[in-house]
């Protein structure tokens, strides 16, 4: 990712649906504090990205910086892909061969 002098809030989380064309379905997770018990909770939240080379699949987790309005839901696009999520059967694959 470039360095800017913008000050976009960027977030990192996991795809979870690829279905529609150059956009993904991103979840972010947070640990917050329970307001009244303290006990560390897992909150989770969607954002839709846009992903202009629809290089992302589910599992990857990736880097979303936030952008001007691109349509009705979409407000972050993809900044980077941090790490690919694993292809099954690939492992059976390069053993056969």
């Amino acid at each position: 990712m470039e360095e800017s002098a913008s000050h976009r809030k960027v977030r990192t989380g996991i795809v979870v649906s690829d279905k529609m064309d150059k956009t993904v379905v991103v979840r972010v997770d947070r640990m917050s504090k329970h307001p009244l018990y303290g006990k560390p909770v897992l909150r989770m939240k969607k954002y839709m990205a846009h992903d202009e080379a629809n290089e992302c699949h589910p599992g990857d987790r990736i880097l979303i910086e936030e952008t001007r309005p691109l349509s009705r839901h979409k407000r972050w696009r993809v900044a980077e892909i941090i790490e690919r999520a694993p292809v099954l059967g690939a492992e059976l694959k390069e053993e056969e061969a």
